[in-house]
């Protein structure tokens, strides 16, 4: 089943999309009629972080001491290698968006019950430039968006967007990170943001630079504004990292 789940990511252009449901995404066995996209045993596989069951986990540690973040959470550990790591790549690089959408659902699913979003007035996805949007066709943080507005019933706004491309942090020290992402958000009709509690909603933390600066984004612009942020995994913090 291994090689199948191969070929179709090879074909991308969308043609696998059509081709792929009848498998699971992670491991490539054939799913039932009751299952979407990942079947139940990799789902329990999933390495879940249980962050909304400890106070000050880890991810709120990595944004403390900025008062533009008021709540952090992760809802899996990214590891390297791993097939939940295959599939975060598979839905940004190969074309799979609606793999991106099952994951949103996920999430929400872990989350509903826990009043993670309890307050949460907007999800706001971390933008991309317009030009990688059109290289990928969609941006990958927006599909997770979805399958959390269908979820939970929270709308998805479009007010952060990317004023100029952000080249890539891989590889970037953690001051590295923050100074690349410094100046590349700007937020669009404010008004329609004034005291509202937005969670912003990316794919992948690593140090939070590009979520913290999303957030320091909106808080300059927006009088009032409260922000959170979720993203669907978070590489485990190493110890006296800083953002």
């Amino acid at each position: 089943m291994k090689s199948i789940l191969s070929g179709l990511r090879s074909i991308g252009g969308g043609l696998a999309e059509v081709l792929a449901p009848d498998y699971c995404m992670l491991c490539g066995g054939r799913l039932s009629k009751a299952e979407h996209r990942i079947c139940a045993l990799c789902r329990i596989k999933l390495p879940a972080t249980d962050f909304h069951r400890i106070p000050g986990n880890a991810m709120q540690q990595r944004f403390a001491g900025y008062g533009t973040i008021e709540n952090a959470g992760a809802v899996f550990y990214y590891v390297r290698s791993t097939p939940l790591a295959t599939a975060i790549h598979d839905f940004k690089y190969n074309k799979f968006p609606s793999l991106a959408v099952e994951f949103g659902r996920e999430m929400a699913r872990r989350l509903l019950t826990t009043g993670f979003f309890y307050g949460i007035d907007l999800l706001m996805p971390v933008p991309i430039h317009f030009t990688k949007r059109m290289r990928r066709g969609y941006n990958q943080s927006e599909r997770i968006c979805r399958g959390l507005t269908e979820m939970s019933g929270i709308p998805t706004a479009d007010n952060l967007y990317a004023r100029r491309p952000h080249k890539t942090q891989t590889g970037r020290t953690p001051e590295g990170r923050r100074a690349n992402a410094r100046g590349v958000f700007s937020v669009r009709r404010p008004y329609e943001l004034l005291d509202r509690h937005v969670l912003i909603v990316d794919d992948v933390c690593t140090t939070g630079a590009t979520l913290l600066a999303c957030a320091e984004t909106l808080h300059s612009a927006v009088p009032g504004i409260r922000c959170s942020v979720l993203t669907l995994a978070a590489t485990k913090k190493k110890k006296k990292t800083k953002i």
